[in-house]
């Protein structure tokens, strides 16, 4: 692929990634044109009163593809928000699901509006009358439909819409599967907050896994003391490091904010620097590191690992030549663009792409669906039969430990660990390993299995493009 003359937007970024996999494809004529164009976008224009005028709002809702329904995407308030992005988003979700095996299709919301230009109440009523146009159309429905949080909404969102779905479908026993993300108790799953993040340490855990595959990043060892710089300190950036600095002994040594960034050799405290954002509106000020107004400058710092986790389009064809970092984890959604993924290729950064890294969020989103549908929590049948059968066993052992008397005894907290059922969210971060696992092997097998597979991006296209086209073809398209 020769260099483009203009950056390409993200959108062509994605079909520019789709055209490089599909050439190394066999796919039925016309099936390739199929499963790359979006199959609808609804766009809405509705107007709310809010301080005694009407104010108009414009938003998107776009379906990729119907291979599996329902269609599973977030719904973002952003000023930035626009048709192109909803589609490239929509497409990446049909990608996202199919390599993680979460059985939906493709597609993605949005709305412009700065959230942060509205208080509490009036975001309530743009959120409710946005729900509202798009339940009405079937847009939002358990079967057919089902958004999450991204960027710029939350579990606060998604428990109005729900509420919404459910004063306009009051007889629809599955109404609280409409949305994922709620709040737990308005019905949604342990972990679903932190479960990009902690998608990200799984995925991270799991390429560090496999030697050769370090080693192609011109790595060696564990995540133990690894040098880490995270672009954006959301929802996802904070918790992918707060995990792999606490469990894994990772290092973060840089910060990057909408206010500058901080950096700093030694370590960095991402929850001090939480707290003191939640306080400040900003890092700058913050004490215990350097901070620079120009933040985009501390992507190009050494550190072993970097996470780009905001904004798509950050890593670009002008920087791209100057960033150190061997590895990338894509936590967004595009944050390298396909001529900046070009140069890192040719300079041999190994990058784990967003399909993969950032599937964490629609995996928990699955699992609280299911739950939504099965109308009971995880772990509520089996728990407690899974620890009287280990009673059993610890019965037997604590026997033997007596008659062998000093011989040989039980390790102090075996019994307690022993013991404990597992409940929702063990049971949830289980499911979400085993999914980053396998998807994990399914790339790499490609990857490592196929010479004309230069990296883990191609590979991840080449897995989910050929899921999807299975899916098509088992239908008799």
């Amino acid at each position: 692929m020769g260099q483009p003359a203009a950056e390409p937007t993200f959108r062509e970024s994605v079909d520019l990634m789709f055209n490089r996999a599909v050439a190394l494809m066999d796919l039925a004529p016309g099936l390739e044109e199929k499963i790359r164009v979006c199959n609808a976008t609804y766009t809405v224009r509705f107007g709310v009163r809010l301080r005694g005028r009407i104010h108009t709002f414009t938003g998107y809702r776009s379906v990729h593809s119907e291979h599996l329904e329902p269609v599973k995407g977030g719904i973002r308030f952003a000023l930035a928000v626009d048709q192109d992005e909803v589609e490239a988003l929509a497409a990446l979700m049909t990608y996202k699901c199919a390599l993680v095996e979460a059985p939906f299709g493709g597609s993605k919301g949005g709305l412009c509006v700065d959230p942060r230009e509205y208080d509490e109440h009036e975001m309530e009523q743009i959120t409710r009358r946005f729900a509202y146009e798009l339940i009405k159309r079937d847009l939002v429905n358990p079967a057919q439909n089902v958004p999450a949080p991204d960027m710029g909404t939350s579990e606060r969102e998604m428990a109005w819409i729900a509420d919404q779905y459910n004063r306009m479908h009051t007889t629809d026993i599955n109404a609280r599967a409409c949305v994922t993300g709620k709040p737990l108790n308005g019905g949604g799953i342990e972990g679903r907050v932190e479960a990009t993040g902690r998608g990200v340490q799984y995925a991270l855990r799991e390429f560090f896994r496999h030697p050769e595959d370090v080693a192609a990043a011109g790595l060696a060892g564990g995540l133990e003391g690894k040098r880490v710089i995270v672009q954006g300190l959301g929802n996802v950036g904070y918790h992918a490091a707060s995990f792999l600095c606490g469990e894994d002994g990772a290092r973060l040594v840089g910060i990057i904010e909408r206010d500058g960034a901080l950096y700093n050799p030694d370590g960095i405290d991402c929850h001090a620097v939480r707290d003191w954002i939640l306080r400040h509106g900003g890092v700058s000020g913050f004490p215990d590191a350097t901070h620079t107004a120009e933040g985009a400058t501390v992507l190009e710092e050494d550190c072993d690992i970097l996470i780009p986790a905001a904004l798509e389009g950050v890593i670009h064809r002008e920087n791209a030549e100057r960033i150190k970092a061997p590895l990338i984890i894509e936590a967004a959604n595009g944050p390298v663009t396909a001529a900046a993924d070009e140069i890192l290729r040719r300079k041999g950064t190994v990058i784990i792409p967003d399909m993969y890294a950032n599937a964490g969020g629609v995996t928990v989103s699955y699992f609280e669906w299911v739950k939504n549908l099965s109308h009971i929590r995880f772990g509520r049948l089996q728990r407690r039969q899974e620890e009287a059968r280990h009673e059993l066993i610890l019965g037997e052992l604590e026997r033997l430990d007596h008659m062998l008397g000093d011989a040989w005894s039980l390790s102090p907290d075996f019994k307690a660990k022993y013991l404990r059922g597992a409940d929702e969210l063990e049971l949830v971060r289980s499911g979400l390993d085993d999914t980053m696992r396998t998807a994990y092997q399914s790339m790499r097998e490609v990857w490592h299995g196929r010479e004309e597979v230069p990296d883990l991006r191609t590979a991840a296209y080449l897995v989910a493009i050929e899921r999807v086209a299975a899916s098509y073809t088992a239908k008799g398209l």
